[in-house]
């Protein structure tokens, strides 16, 4: 693949490691978020700060490794937002990687760099985190496929973590089919991918369109997603549209940056307090709101999540999925008012935190939308059925 920079994905598109196989991925070429652990690497995670702070890692994460073994090679680490608190992907201190597929337009985050790598064609897959949506809204923007495992099936050993209760190792890549053949290294703990026949592997046999999530659908949008659920559906065994959220997707979100915000500071508030961090005034804000959910009784909050985590694993138990769009609209113009960011982050959170939530594994499908700029269709499966929904999606997606 192409070293260059000339979409500035990269902090550091120098870093090289070869292969440590010759497995299902070699001849591939991958970047990384630089948020993972990388031998001799010192991480930055957006953050000169937190660059200063740190020491190189001894060692790869254990994602990282995994692909290593499996013949890929590691060929740069890709920008993040400051410690990967925004969906964005603008940031005062490294630069705004450019979307390749919408210039003008920002790339999302806070895994901007990997998904401006794939979208520019300068690595075939790139690894990224996801916690409230940080793999799923930069693949939406700049055009790509993403995916956001089961909460826990790929290990987290290396990576900087942000909320480990939501957090996630995901991916990006240029097809279907390559996010599959990633999963396949990494997915070790998803369940196993069944047959479902002599000659059929297993498909969807239940496609719900989430009501609620398709009325947050810019209107100009509609039409050009259309297509694309006509497709989700020819593909499963029957569909239809269903309520799955009583209480409002808002509901939802706030219960999730609640309980991500109670997580966020537990995990970095020590350091910010020791180290009087720069950040960006849009994440300076965030911390600040965090560090106000400190003590504070969760209770309701982690029982309505575990709630919605039991409604939505028993509708899709048994090869059941949601049909939801990935963000309400392209990407915002860059260097936008905070305001009109915030809400745009709002509107992507309603619908990222329905996986998020519950734990859920989601597909990102890029989709052309209004003048030409990317949009995001997603699938969410059931708890631990990754291997089952990216195998169907790479079958009926063409």
């Amino acid at each position: 693949m192409s070293e260059d920079n000339k979409y500035g994905a990269y902090i550091a598109p120098d870093l090289h490691v070869a292969p440590e196989g010759g497995g299902d991925l070699a001849g591939l070429a991958f970047a990384v978020k630089d948020v993972f652990a990388v031998a001799g690497h010192r991480s930055s995670a957006g953050n000169p700060d937190w660059l200063s702070s740190h020491e190189p890692a001894p060692e790869h994460a254990a994602a990282v490794r995994r692909l290593l073994l499996a013949g890929a090679a590691l060929s740069g680490a890709t920008h993040t937002d400051e410690l990967m608190y925004s969906l964005g992907g603008e940031n005062i201190h490294y630069g705004t990687p450019v979307n390749p597929r919408a210039e003008g337009h920002i790339p999302g985050g806070s895994s901007s760099g990997s998904a401006v790598a794939v979208a520019a064609g300068s690595a075939d897959f790139a690894l990224g985190t996801d916690t409230g949506g940080s793999v799923r809204v930069p693949s939406a923007y700049c055009g790509v496929y993403g995916f956001r495992p089961t909460h826990g099936v790929v290990d987290m050993e290396g990576v900087i973590p942000l909320a480990p209760g939501f957090d996630t190792v995901g991916w990006m890549a240029g097809s279907a089919e390559l996010l599959l053949r990633v999963g396949r290294v990494l997915l070790e703990r998803s369940r196993p991918l069944e047959t479902a026949g002599k000659d059929r592997p297993p498909g969807i046999n239940r496609l719900y369109i989430a009501e609620e999530a398709w009325q947050l659908l810019e209107p100009e949008n509609a039409g050009c997603l259309e297509s694309g659920l006509r497709k989700l559906m020819a593909g499963a065994d029957r569909s239809e549209g269903t309520a799955i959220a009583p209480e409002g997707l808002r509901a939802w979100m706030d219960t999730f940056r609640e309980l991500q915000g109670a997580e966020i500071w537990a995990t970095h508030g020590a350091w910010i307090k020791e180290r009087n961090p720069v950040f960006a005034p849009d994440i300076a804000a965030r911390f600040a709101w965090a560090e106000g959910l400190d003590g504070q009784d969760h209770s309701a909050a982690q029982a309505l999540q575990s709630d919605i985590a039991k409604r939505l694993a028993e509708l899709l138990d048994g090869g059941g999925c949601l049909a939801v769009p990935t963000v309400p609209g392209c990407a915002p113009r860059r260097g936008g008012d905070l305001e009109q960011l915030e809400r745009n982050r709002s509107g992507a959170m309603m619908l990222s935190c329905i996986a998020g939530l519950a734990g859920l594994p989601q597909v990102t499908l890029p989709v052309t939308g209004p003048a030409g700029y990317p949009l995001g269709l997603s699938v969410i499966a059931g708890p631990g059925e990754d291997l089952r929904l990216l195998s169907w999606i790479s079958r009926i997606w063409k």
